[in-house]
């Protein structure tokens, strides 16, 4: 039988990639291209804890698509802000239930307001399922 890790914290992406609410679409943008990410934790404007979440969906759709213009339009323009998060401590169990229950693919891992990592659908698979399509997905380098 496998054993599975405990914590959020044993299978979460550390160090997450953020910029404040006044950060452009297109700094996000270019960070998720060179870190070769979908998303950016937005943090308030003064960077004292977790304002938001913006996804490289979310720039096409809530950015693009309405056509606002990337070079002026901020993150807090296009963010979701109604955040679901998880704490490190959290059970990798409670993090499937709120993914489930959401239908959301990313959990911030936040403490004490901060962004501490982010734990994703693919993070999980590849600890709870190492042998599937998603696990193999999701652990393959990035498309250039």
């Amino acid at each position: 039988m496998t054993k599975y890790r405990e914590t959020v914290q044993d299978v979460m992406t550390t160090d997450p990639i953020s910029l404040p609410a006044s950060a452009s679409i297109l700094a996000a943008a270019q960070k998720m291209r060179s870190a070769a990410i979908g998303d950016v934790v937005v943090l308030d404007d003064d960077g004292s804890k977790v304002y938001g979440i913006v996804t490289d969906r979310d720039i096409v759709v809530r950015g693009i698509a309405e056509g606002l213009d990337p070079r002026t339009n901020t993150l807090d323009d296009i963010c979701s802000r109604i955040l679901t998060t998880v704490s490190p401590d959290d059970s990798i169990d409670t993090a499937v239930s709120l993914m489930r229950e959401k239908a959301i693919r990313r959990l911030p891992v936040v403490k004490r307001g901060r962004p501490v990592g982010i734990v994703s659908i693919g993070d999980l698979a590849i600890e709870r399922d190492s042998h599937s399509a998603l696990a193999d997905v999701s652990a393959a380098p990035p498309n250039a």
